[in-house]
């Protein structure tokens, strides 16, 4: 997915510098002060392995936002998860910057971290090699927001819609499908305050956000809107989808099997309960410092969770990767020209390994402790 800031004024971060030891604006994790105890959910052979493999780099989507794909992560580390399996993850924020990441992943400045199946795609078709390994659902986050006035897009001929830089193609995919005339919307950049729609800045008709983030906020400050969202028109996109440094998975498939392990078992304690996602939260909110918006998080937690449960990966269990939703995602970025003709459905499957999550399932349940 493309991550997005969740208070105004955030928008304009400094590039990811992992060689310097940080990333972004919060804190990392370098000192293990997690629970847990190393090796005790792993066989003695595995836990070998997986001490070989050395430190492990975990880059974020954005700063320690509690999104899905950040917070499983955050807390299979406090928790202890990835002790138990004798992995040791240092968690790194990103900044936001989708295209800085893929290039850390691939220069192996990162190892592993969140990349939407789509970004995976345009990444590869520009050289820069990362593999994806996992994602929770078909539908992505991004959506087009209206005030209640507008009942159908169609409404919006014409109209001026806002962005954060440009619209993404998953939203530009529904409103072609729903017969909005593109050619004649007005597009103009917004910024980070959603609170312009319900003030109708300068005309301003729709705005572009993610589900889990905008309409939250203006529900919260009373100004309730319309959300359209891409996955009611069949637009293929992801959600909470993972990628690795090809040569780490390639010289360390069991380290990166157990990552997802320990993600996806996290990701089953923390969405068990309020009170156990009230614990997560507030490990990222230890991270981030006191300025780290709990209730606003929390909710964005809960919003997510609750967009993989409605929309499940058809046929995957929890993580894994469907092949029809590369191949339409492909469709989608040749309709667009975001990626060039040459990029085929088969070859993008390629850039995908499904194995990681395939092995550590059983019978349908995730296997834990590890073999």
């Amino acid at each position: 997915m493309r991550y997005r800031l969740i208070r105004p004024g955030l928008a304009a971060f400094a590039a990811v510098a992992l060689t310097a030891g940080a990333a972004g604006c919060g804190a990392d994790s370098a000192a293990d002060t997690s629970a847990g105890s190393a090796g005790s959910a792993i066989s003695a052979k595995r836990c070998a392995e997986n001490k070989a493999a050395g430190t492990i780099t975990y880059l974020s989507g954005y700063q320690y936002q509690s999104s899905v794909s950040i917070l499983e992560y955050v807390a299979a580390r406090k928790l202890g998860y990835f002790k138990d399996l004798c992995l040791n993850v240092v968690l790194k924020p990103g900044s936001g910057d989708t295209a800085q990441n893929t290039k850390l992943l691939a220069s192996g400045q990162a190892t592993v971290g969140p990349v939407a199946e789509q970004d995976v795609i345009q990444a590869r078709a520009n050289g820069i090699d990362i593999t994806g390994i996992s994602s929770y659902s078909n539908a992505g986050l991004e959506v087009l927001m209206t005030n209640k006035d507008i009942t159908k897009l169609t409404q919006l001929d014409g109209k001026v819609v806002g962005h954060k830089g440009y619209v993404p193609a998953t939203v530009r995919a529904m409103l072609v499908k729903a017969g909005v005339k593109w050619d004649s919307l007005r597009l103009v950049k917004q910024g980070y305050d959603p609170s312009v729609l319900p003030r109708r800045q300068n005309g301003l008709a729709a705005l572009t956000g993610f589900v889990s983030n905008e309409p939250n906020q203006l529900k919260a400050a009373g100004h309730p809107v319309t959300v359209w969202k891409p996955v009611d028109y069949d637009v293929p996109s992801s959600l909470g989808a993972m990628a690795v440094n090809p040569a780490f998975a390639k010289a360390h498939p069991h380290a990166v099997e157990d990552i997802l392990r320990a993600a996806l078992h996290a990701y089953g304690y923390c969405d068990s309960s309020d009170k156990h996602i009230a614990e997560c939260v507030g490990y990222a909110a230890e991270l981030s410092g006191p300025t780290y918006d709990k209730k606003l998080n929390t909710t964005i937690w809960k919003t997510e969770t609750r967009y993989v449960k409605d929309h499940p990966t058809p046929g995957q269990p929890l993580g894994g990767i469907d092949p029809e939703n590369v191949a339409g995602i492909v469709d989608m970025l040749h309709q667009f020209e975001i990626v060039p003709g040459g990029v085929t459905a088969d070859q993008a499957e390629g850039w995908f390994d499904t194995s990681y999550v395939e092995d550590v399932y059983a019978d349908g349940k995730l296997v834990w402790p590890a073999p």
